[in-house]
């Protein structure tokens, strides 16, 4: 890409100084970063305006660094001194002009592509995956971008072959890097992607250029307030994935949800909506959902239900737990379907899923240990409901559970409160406290907490000894579940980031505990 072919993006981006471009326009742009660090010759550096730091102090590190040229915000102007030697551009918004150059700069990837977007405050993991499955079934190439990280070319009717994950870092990696990745898939001829697409990345216009055929919305519940600050400005950005479909897409909504009408209400005239649900929401949408689940029953490894579909009525048995399992499965089913999936083949599919890595992972039997990514209100309200259901009459439901620091602190107390009124014992840890005082976050969890019974209630700093305490009190007919973490491998301190694996811990400690004294 040169200099040049930004005209090719007027709409974004305006010239500072036209004249300071003269003899540049065919220089070769070797890079488009938003990290002075990263900035060297043939750069195009990008200030963003960020929750921590302004990229706008850094103009000057980016220019003696070597950088091509510099793209500004406008209501950043006035406040910096800008280089007379290098192209200056000026962007209503950074964020959305550093999308759009790296789409130009990596030759557009995602139009080479169908894509599949997921967003939603629970779930998302649960259903790309449950997607990334059938399309491999199906005999298609597919991608996979999102929390658990990326992985490429899953690919067999038989018996789909997937890729190790890749650390992305973000659940929808930043403009540049996820680009990047979009390119490479392209060049490994990848037909489909499915990602991913959290509300962080809608804001901040990560997937400008990414034209999604499908685009799925799973829940809308409490998170990330300390970003978004009200529920319906989180909600308005959520629905920035269903406001950007082009026409003839598929949108893919959950019709219980609180929010489902914010999305559909984004959707175009011209995009498809296919709606999915349980019909449990009834007082505020009395419209039918189209995939429906009747007739569930439950089980720790398993759940069974009566899929209603346009097509018919199909008995299905999938290997995910809880009712949140069965909205998953629906979800991906009406994603398959507006994909050009045929529906007997979707089913097929669904139902050789084994369980996605911490994602109501069982790790251990008697007692019956769970873990799962919960780490919100509404996800540890339906682990613990999900595990309640499967829990003999003979046992007891133990919750162990934290919240992470530098976030939303406002669902702390929400989250004791619930696990209050599900588990039978409570065991209050650590999560990833990052620069937090663990105990002011421990603190927060037990004001939500009614009726504190020392008896039957701990509060353990030390996630380890947190694990191993459950482990102790529990009886062989009892149901553990360990919260918040899920698929990680780490705990972030204050100080260091350490190794720390929920499903590790357990395992050894329930080792450690057969081998004779």
């Amino acid at each position: 890409m040169q200099l040049s072919d930004l005209n090719q993006l007027s709409s974004v981006l305006t010239v500072k100084h036209p004249s300071s471009l003269d003899g540049q326009l065919e220089n070769q742009v070797q890079k488009v970063t938003s990290d002075s660090r990263q900035v060297g010759p043939g750069t195009i550096f990008v200030a963003l305006v960020g929750s921590h730091t302004d990229g706008h102090q850094y103009i000057q590190s980016a220019v003696d660094a070597g950088a091509l040229a510099v793209v500004i915000q406008a209501d950043q102007e006035k406040n910096v001194s800008l280089p007379q030697n290098i192209g200056v551009y000026v962007a209503d918004n950074t964020y959305q002009a550093l999308g759009a150059l790296c789409d130009l700069f990596y030759d557009q990837p995602a139009k080479k592509m169908s894509l599949v977007g997921v967003t939603g405050t629970n779930g998302k993991t649960t259903v790309t995956h449950l997607i990334e499955h059938m399309l491999a079934y199906w005999g298609k190439s597919v991608g996979l971008i999102g929390t658990l990280g990326k992985r490429q070319a899953a690919q067999s009717s038989s018996a789909p072959k997937k890729g190790t994950f890749e650390t992305t870092g973000h659940t929808t990696p930043m403009a540049p890097e996820l680009h990047a990745m979009l390119a490479d898939m392209v060049n490994e001829k990848t037909e489909y992607l499915v990602m991913e697409v959290s509300s962080h990345a809608l804001e901040q216009h990560r997937v400008y250029g990414c034209d999604f055929k499908v685009a799925v919305h799973t829940n809308v519940t409490q998170d990330h307030l300390d970003y978004h600050h009200t529920m319906t400005r989180y909600a308005e950005a959520k629905s920035m994935l269903f406001s950007g479909l082009s026409a003839g897409a598929t949108a893919v909504i959950n019709q219980d949800d609180d929010w489902a009408s914010t999305m559909k209400g984004a959707c175009s005239a011209e995009v498809n909506i296919l709606t999915y649900g349980l019909n449990l929401n009834r007082e505020k949408n009395s419209e039918q959902a189209m995939y429906c689940a009747t007739d569930v029953t439950y089980e720790i490894h398993q759940t069974s239900f009566m899929l209603n579909t346009p097509e018919g009525a199909f008995p299905l048995t999938v290997q995910l737990a809880g009712q949140f399992g069965v909205y998953n499965a629906l979800a991906a089913i009406a994603s398959g379907v507006g994909l050009g999936i045929p529906l007997p083949i979707c089913l097929e599919a669904i139902q050789t899923v084994s369980g996605i890595r911490g994602r109501f992972e069982v790790v251990a039997q008697k007692p019956s240990v769970i873990v799962d990514y919960a780490h919100t209100p509404d996800g540890l309200e339906n682990v613990l409901s999900a595990a309640k259901r499967i829990t003999p009459k003979t046992g007891r439901l133990v919750a162990v559970f934290g919240c992470g620091g530098d976030r939303d602190a406002t669902k702390r107390p929400q989250m004791g409160r619930i696990a209050e009124q599900y588990a039978d014992v409570l065991v209050v840890t650590s999560d990833n406290p990052r620069t937090e005082n663990p105990q002011q976050i421990l603190s927060d969890v037990v004001r939500g907490i009614q009726q504190f019974d020392a008896t039957c209630m701990s509060v353990i700093e030390d996630r380890r000894d947190a694990i191993r305490h459950a482990i102790d009190l529990a009886q062989p007919e009892d149901v553990i579940v360990v919260a918040g973490k899920g698929h990680e491998d780490y705990q972030i301190l204050a100080d260091r980031t350490i190794h720390f694996d929920d499903r590790e811990e357990v395992q050894t400690y329930l080792k450690e505990r057969t081998v004779p004294a």
